[in-house]
């Protein structure tokens, strides 16, 4: 009973996970797209990417005050459905404006929905599971890409832009009242007495343990999305790829992290989260160096270093988030990931916009100083295995 439970509720976690990740992707490949349509350059492209962090880190901030007082049932279900009317609304947008607007609103949900499905692995899922369960639901991000990304942008390419944002909106409606009937009421943590609200962010931040947590969540943050907003101009630019072409790196790219990240989460709960994630990190930083630096080359070459990238970075991060859900005590967890979520969100915000100032466009359209923003990338690599490693010796001993 308790095992179909299990798998009930990783179904339903994971279709949010996917439907928020997709709604989040979707955006960057179709940059080249839009970029045209709404005659923008790379900075106003980057600020439509960086403005759903930016509203998802102040919701959730806000949501860090009280999502710990409903059940975590509820609280999921809510902000599942804001999620959806901002997908919709993203869809209807006549112009760069408005969709700037409905990006926010989604945004501002989206951020929340994170820190919930972290919240519920930790409160759920004993310590010798949660590697697994963090992995099989991390497995969305490459469902995301696999079939999410290259769908919309196939539906992009045959229709227009407001198609894929149509489509997410449906399935995510039509998922509402199965994650209904899949997720139990996960009500442990309203038995313990609950502090002021006030009170509960002070002690988060006057906490030195927590306050390293948040410093880990911003240098993972950080080595991602330096790059990954401007992949897909970056490979129709200065690679050769079509926009035509961005369907396959997806998939493919997405193709082998789905089954990686699963086994990654398995091996974590095995050998350590710390390990995993030294070693996986350690690795990360190749396919990094050598993606930042791709030239005009075959299409099978920018698949191939593509798919090396997203399998390690994706595979970093199932024992990192793993180490903070399982470093946080039950009773504000739900706060803490809420928080942290904001810093994941304005980290993704502040490192899209650096990324777009150090980029330059050129008069042949190619991207300049993309091999600066891999090597800051791999600078934010090295200090999040520092930190890894202090949270290791000084705060959080592994729990076998």
């Amino acid at each position: 009973m308790k095992f179909n439970q299990e798998i009930k509720i990783l179904i339903a976690l994971s279709f949010m996970q996917f439907a928020h990740i997709v709604d989040f992707m979707i955006m960057m490949p179709l940059g080249p797209q839009l970029i045209r349509i709404f005659h923008i350059n790379s900075s106003q492209f980057g600020l439509l990417v960086s403005s759903y962090t930016f509203a998802a880190a102040i919701s959730g901030i806000f949501s860090a005050l009280f999502v710990d007082r409903f059940s975590r049932k509820t609280a999921l279900l809510f902000v599942f459905s804001g999620l959806t009317a901002g997908t919709f609304l993203c869809a209807v947008s006549p112009g760069y404006e408005f969709l700037l607007f409905a990006r926010v609103f989604a945004g501002s949900f989206g951020g929340i929905l994170n820190a919930l499905i972290l919240s519920v692995i930790g409160d759920f899922f004993p310590e010798n599971r949660r590697g697994r369960a963090t992995g099989i639901v991390m497995s969305s991000f490459s469902i995301a890409s696999v079939l999410g990304v290259p769908a919309g942008l196939f539906l992009a390419s045959f229709m227009d832009w407001h198609t894929p944002f149509y489509a997410i909106g449906l399935l995510c409606f039509a998922f509402l009242p199965v994650a209904f009937y899949f997720l139990p009421p996960i009500n442990e943590h309203l038995d313990s007495e609950f502090d002021h609200p006030v009170k509960i962010i002070i002690q988060i931040f006057s906490s030195f343990k927590y306050i390293t947590l948040l410093f880990f969540t911003f240098s993972l943050m950080m080595t991602v999305f330096l790059i990954v907003p401007y992949l897909g101009p970056f490979f129709v630019h200065n690679t050769g790829a079509t926009e035509q072409d961005l369907s396959l790196i997806y998939f493919f790219a997405g193709l082998f992290t789905f089954f990686t990240s699963r086994k990654i989460g398995k091996l974590s709960d095995q050998y350590g989260k710390f390990n995993l994630f030294i070693i996986v990190a350690l690795i990360s930083n190749i396919p990094v160096y050598f993606l930042t630096r791709l030239g005009e080359t075959d299409l099978y070459i920018t698949i191939s270093v593509t798919a090396l990238f997203m399998i390690f970075i994706s595979g970093r991060s199932v024992p990192g988030l793993a180490m903070i859900a399982g470093s946080v005590d039950s009773k504000i967890r739900g706060g803490f990931l809420s928080i942290n979520s904001s810093v994941q969100q304005v980290t993704a915000g502040i490192a899209s916009l650096i990324g777009g100032m150090i980029l330059q466009e050129g008069p042949d359209k190619k991207l300049k100083h993309f091999e600066l923003i891999g090597m800051l990338a791999i600078l934010f690599c090295f200090l999040s295995i520092f930190i890894a490693y202090w949270m290791k010796k000084r705060m959080i001993p592994e729990r076998h």
